[in-house]
């Protein structure tokens, strides 16, 4: 694993949404822990050979001859995206491994004709007039020995951060469930098409030659407690800030898993942080 160097930041963002500064946003430190946006060509490397870890060591996924030779997980995408690092400082103060990872790509970075990456998944015309800036959130992965509570909460407020320092209004991306069998997490589909549908302004949909019915349950026969239970941490999240689903699932073989694709406004993210950036502003003296 590569170690890091640390940078201190001085500044903090503009609130009125004027001024902002150019760059990404500050680092935030927890304990030995520090989130900040990659800067460097061995940052993304860093998170490439983490996703390879997660994703195909541990999970069991199906790597292309150069992925495994490589031993990273990359595409073409990764050139054009922020890349959201978690790094663990434990070894000293300076140096640390990245231990957590998100792959953030803003509507204004993306060429007219590339597109986003879960365009592969789900027809995205529907956020097509969406005003303001919008953000695809994908590639996340922690390493198993950090996924506790407190790195959670780290990258989240990373990435809340961001959303308020990029005015990000909408967020989406795809969420998987593991595993390739719909039938086997029919509770899991059936809550979130029942319970957390988007409206039809948002509601993205499944390619037509990839798309797999959610309802597989009427509503009577859910017991949305149960389901909750069974959600993955990541969908549990993004329900929690009011995400919504898109209309079908898209089974990923190479993956080993079944895709939904979320949809969350930002209102409550920048909500809070700003709720969050204000206290800190004042327990800082000036100087």
């Amino acid at each position: 694993m590569t170690a890091y160097h640390s940078k201190s930041v001085s500044t903090w963002p503009a609130m009125d949404g004027t001024n902002k500064p150019k760059g990404p946003p500050p680092p935030i430190f927890s304990g030995g822990m520090e989130a900040r946006i990659s800067c460097s060509e061995a940052d993304i490397d860093a998170a490439q050979a983490l996703r390879y870890r997660v994703f195909f060591e541990e999970m069991s996924a199906i790597p292309s001859p150069e992925v495994r030779t490589r031993k990273r997980d990359f595409d073409d995408f990764d050139s054009l995206c922020d890349h959201l690092l978690v790094i663990d400082h434990a070894k000293n103060e300076f140096e640390g491994v990245v231990v957590g990872t998100y792959r953030l790509l803003r509507r204004s970075k993306v060429p007219a004709k590339v597109g986003f990456y879960s365009a592969g998944e789900y027809d995205l015309s529907c956020l097509d007039a969406y005003p303001g800036e919008i953000m695809e959130l994908g590639r996340s992965c922690v390493d198993a020995e950090h996924r506790t509570r407190p790195t959670m909460q780290l990258l989240w407020r990373a990435i809340a951060a961001y959303v308020f320092h990029y005015d990000v209004e909408l967020m989406f991306g795809c969420a998987s469930v593991s595993g390739t069998d719909p039938a086997d997490m029919a509770l899991v589909l059936s809550y979130l098409y029942h319970y957390h549908l988007a409206p039809r302004e948002l509601r993205v949909t499944a390619l037509a030659e990839r798309y797999v019915d959610m309802c597989l349950l009427n509503k009577i026969a859910i017991d949305p407690r149960h389901a909750v239970a069974d959600l993955p941490p990541l969908i549990k999240g993004y329900l929690r800030l009011g995400g919504f689903v898109g209309d079908g699932a898209v089974v990923d073989h190479d993956f080993n898993t079944t895709d939904v694709s979320i949809i969350v406004k930002t209102d409550l993210i920048t909500e809070k942080y700003f709720r969050h950036y204000e206290r800190e502003r004042r327990e800082v003296p000036l100087t």
